[in-house]
């Protein structure tokens, strides 16, 4: 008999694990709690290992096809235009941008058609003999295995972690858009207390995000956030400004950037955090949403090669957390580092002095741990022993 999974959560995350969980013959049921399924935000960059686990999830042909190369880590530039680095016309790149609406679509597309429920905002989880119980708004659902991906503000993790502290404020606050603009080569632009970070998504779209310092959360410009971030970066270089003037207004978006104290363990009984549920960071790797892709492979990878669903979740739980949580922590520190306005002079002097081929190494496909990871092999139903 087909065992079936309960997914809390239909963002990257979550679509990942049912996707994973569908190619090893398990059901799922996704419960999102928003009343269209839509993935937030703006635009992100995928590294080559989670472009390794999309292949594993068997959609990485696609998720390529929706992707653009950027060089963002190879041109690196001051406000007034200087280049500290620089890619030369024909280089290789590791790294692929997205509009995040087109990566969430093709893990979408690969789900099978009925397993996701919206409009389900889950209220309650119990365990019950050997199922685990979900009540959500509108009904209740059972399954063998339950994986939370609800995002920083885990209501699963809230109600079985209830220990656990919330997200962190770290200090920044960052804004986001896509602007209809032909697709730039992508560069991060460092300045004294911020950067600003440009990636081309495709079909003539550009994604931006500028992140600074700020001293509080949740200050907000009501009607005014393309107002305020344009007056910030108004003597910026070209393109910046264009950026964000071919921005809708009401399209840019204002976020400020919280990261989660490492939990103690991932797993509680047959319940499993996945993602931003799990291990929120910043973004200042770029590793968020593929931290996660991983957490869906390696977790139903356990669960395809472990006799018992405890002795998976116990090696999921294994796997994960190291990982996770040290790139939570050198993420933490980069953002510290590209937004501190002390060490600005400093940074900016060491990349500029850096030789150019010794700076292409360190951004090739295979110049750092986080990026070399191979994920494990997911079997099919008929190839499990």
């Amino acid at each position: 008999m087909s065992r079936q999974a309960i997914v809390v959560g239909g963002g990257i995350g979550g679509l990942a694990a049912a996707l994973a969980l569908r190619r090893i013959g398990w059901q799922a049921v996704v419960l999102e709690r928003a009343a269209e399924l839509r993935e937030i935000g703006a635009g992100m960059s995928q590294a080559p290992n989670a472009m390794r686990a999309l292949d594993e999830l068997g959609v990485g042909e696609q998720a390529r096809s929706a992707g653009v190369p950027t060089h963002a880590s190879g041109n690196l530039r001051t406000p007034d235009g200087r280049y500290l680095q620089r890619a030369r016309p024909g280089d290789p790149t590791a790294m692929l941008a997205f509009h995040r609406a087109d990566l969430h679509r093709v893990l979408l597309e690969a789900v099978p058609d009925g397993w996701v429920r919206t409009g389900a905002e889950v209220t309650a989880v119990a365990h019950q003999g050997d199922k685990v119980c979900v009540e959500y708004d509108g009904g209740q659902v059972s399954g063998d295995l339950v994986v939370a991906a609800d995002g920083i503000h885990s209501t699963v993790r809230r109600l079985l972690w209830p220990d656990a502290p919330p997200p962190r404020f770290l200090g920044r606050t960052a804004w986001l858009g896509i602007a209809e603009i032909a697709d730039p080569p992508g560069s991060i632009t460092l300045g004294p207390g911020g950067y600003f970070l440009i990636h081309p998504v495709g079909r003539g779209r550009t994604y931006w995000a500028y992140v600074t310092t700020a001293d509080q959360p949740d200050v907000r410009y009501p009607g005014q956030e393309k107002s305020e971030v344009a007056r910030r970066t108004a003597t910026w270089h070209d393109p910046i400004p264009a950026l964000i003037q071919a921005t809708p207004p009401e399209a840019v978006i204002h976020i400020d950037i919280r990261d989660l104290d490492p939990l103690p363990t991932y797993v509680h009984d047959k319940v499993a955090l996945l993602g931003d549920a799990a291990h929120a960071m910043s973004p200042d790797r770029g590793q968020g949403a593929g931290q996660s892709i991983e957490d869906a492979v390696v977790l139903v990878a356990a669960l395809a090669g472990e006799p018992t669903i405890q002795t998976a979740l116990h090696r999921y739980d294994t796997d994960r957390r190291p990982r996770t949580q040290a790139t939570a922590r050198g993420a933490r520190k980069d953002g510290h580092r590209t937004t501190s306005k002390a060490a600005h002079r400093t940074m900016t002097t060491m990349i500029r002095l850096m030789p150019a081929p010794l700076w292409r190494k360190g951004i090739a496909a295979d110049s750092n741990p986080t990026w070399r990871w191979q994920p494990p092999h997911l079997p099919s139903p008929t190839t499990r022993h």
